[in-house]
């Protein structure tokens, strides 16, 4: 982990409520997909946990959603605006656990970290399929970036209107022999219930201080009290207190 100033050089909008923003700095203490960063606003008393959508050795790219009064603040930010931010906090996704064909799954917000997952598992050598669910059409985003990166892309509406209709588990119909997910809750245990390999879940809870000292995002799991922002955000399904 590390603390330093980096600069916004780009804060965009993805749909009317995701903005994509990119980070000049330091980024060293990153070492591999599914860590996160924790960023400090000026007027707000607790830093926001964000996980990294992609990084490269000078800048960092994060994908958020506006959900309150911290992340509208953000949405305003402009180029050249500085923010104090911890990064690389967490513990990351395995991509050795993966042989040879990865299935990767996201909802919503839980999208951006598999985006530089996707990109590693790739120059690894590794075939990749992703199924990315969303609400409806007007909130799909990262389509274009995945299949971009050689990926098989499917997406998901819980309306219909945009892909396959309903949830990501409606589109599991391929072989895989390991797979990776981030997303809501109900979405990551319909995933658990619905995989018949082992895999790997990156998961969100509140936080206080983002790197393991407050014991404010302790998950229960089968070996025991596990640290979200520190042990995790990725647990592998065997430890999981989860039933299908």
């Amino acid at each position: 982990m590390q603390q330093g100033l980096y600069k916004v050089l780009l804060n965009e909008a993805l749909t009317q409520n995701v903005f994509k923003m990119i980070l000049s700095g330091d980024t060293k203490a990153i070492k591999g997909p599914g860590q996160f960063i924790n960023i400090k606003l000026e007027g707000f008393f607790l830093r926001r946990p964000i996980s990294i959508c992609d990084y490269d050795e000078k800048t960092i790219t994060i994908i958020y959603k506006v959900v309150g009064a911290g992340t509208l603040f953000m949405s305003k930010l402009t180029s050249g605006y500085e923010l104090d931010c911890l990064v690389g906090l967490g513990n990351g996704y395995d991509t050795t656990s993966c042989k040879q064909k990865a299935l990767v799954i996201g909802g919503g917000v839980g999208v951006p970290p598999l985006f530089a997952l996707s990109k590693k598992l790739i120059s690894e050598g590794k075939s990749v399929d992703v199924i990315l669910g969303f609400n409806t059409e007007n909130e799909v985003f990262y389509e274009r970036e995945f299949k971009e990166l050689g990926c098989c892309v499917k997406i998901t509406t819980v309306d219909g209107s945009y892909g396959i209709k309903g949830f990501v588990t409606n589109a599991i119909d391929c072989s895989y022999d390991y797979f990776y997910t981030c997303g809501p809750e109900p979405m990551l245990k319909a995933v658990y219930g619905a995989t018949n390999t082992s895999g790997e879940f990156s998961l969100e809870e509140r936080m206080g201080c983002g790197f393991g000292a407050c014991m404010g995002c302790s998950l229960q799991t089968k070996e025991g009290t596990k640290r979200v922002c520190k042990e995790g955000p990725v647990f592998k399904k065997e430890v999981l207190l989860w039933e299908k």
